[in-house]
């Protein structure tokens, strides 16, 4: 009489991932990417408020302003993570995440989160100077409680809203150096400001079914593909003038601005093609592409600072 095989061999398991270190997992909350993005766009600031060459002091001040940057803006990440652990489980791209999988509990990361940031502003307050750290603390509670807690359930408009938040890292820099807020700061803000929302929803345009499970009302989802996509190329075009700020303000020189217009007619390019004919493969590399624009275009006036 034949049998059905019943080996292991013909059942197919799926493999065990590993589970990362405690240290991993905590480290992970911070979002180290994006935070690494953050103390760079805010060393641009420091760096463009000293000129010349910085001397010892202005280093030494730079880089204890880039510690507590950096802990505060981990702490708000950390804090985003725990309030947002409920749509992160629901969301491929973030259920990983050790809150999202119950892998950290609610009041190890509240106090992860509220360590990192008292650390950081007492950094800041003592060694770089008061206006930083209240400046540096109003970003924590304007991204981790105004947007993460009320704007981004309640409003497509999140993005655009509570992105003033996260173009504040240049404003937090000059303010290091100088002990105040200059137009000059005013200007990298507006261009991070501007930047934010074509970024976040060329994202949304390729994740939009998991912002649809998660329940957020991102833009695509409340108003549909192609109304994201010319919102988009819109916000390129006036990324676009905004671009050319450092220069017209004599901020910078004609390296930074020959940099400015080929990465914004890059940007705007990509946001052209989205609103013609879309594909996710589009979405996908025009938010790439953003992620090369704004740190090439802050690098090339770092550059410029020095060389002109």
């Amino acid at each position: 009489m034949n049998q059905t095989p019943t080996s292991a061999s013909a059942v197919q398991v799926p493999p065990v991932l590993p589970v990362p270190s405690r240290f991993n997992q905590f480290y992970a909350l911070t979002k180290p990417r994006v935070v690494q993005l953050i103390v760079f766009c805010a060393l641009i600031g420091m760096v463009l408020a000293v000129p010349g060459v910085p001397g010892w002091p202005e280093v030494r001040q730079a880089a204890v302003a880039c510690a507590g940057i950096w802990l505060v803006a981990a702490a708000a990440a950390a804090f985003n993570c725990l309030v947002e652990q409920g749509i992160d489980a629901r969301m491929k791209r973030t259920s990983w995440r050790a809150t999202a999988q119950g892998q950290i509990s609610n009041r190890l990361a509240l106090g992860f989160s509220a360590a990192l940031c008292t650390a950081g502003s007492a950094i800041l307050y003592l060694a770089v100077n008061p206006l930083t750290m209240w400046l540096t603390f109003a970003t924590f509670v304007g991204y981790a409680v105004i947007y993460t807690v009320v704007l981004k359930p309640m409003t497509p408009q999140n993005i655009v809203i509570g992105g003033a938040s996260g173009a504040m890292p240049p404003v937090l820099g000059w303010a290091a150096m100088t002990g105040s807020v200059g137009p000059e700061a005013l200007i990298l803000f507006l261009i991070i400001f501007l930047w934010t929302p074509p970024h976040f929803w060329a994202l949304a345009l390729y994740r939009v079914e998991d912002y649809r499970k998660s329940g957020l009302p991102m833009l695509p989802v409340t108003h549909g593909n192609a109304f994201t996509r010319l919102q988009i190329f819109l916000y390129t075009l006036v990324l676009f003038a905004a671009c050319l700020m450092p220069f017209i303000y004599q901020m910078s020189g004609w390296l930074y601005l020959v940099a400015a217009v080929a990465l914004s007619i890059g940007f705007s390019w990509y946001g052209w093609r989205l609103l013609r004919n879309y594909s996710d493969k589009l979405a996908r590399e025009t938010f790439r592409f953003s992620l090369i624009h704004l740190s090439v275009l802050f690098a090339a006036l770092l550059l410029d600072h020095y060389l002109i």
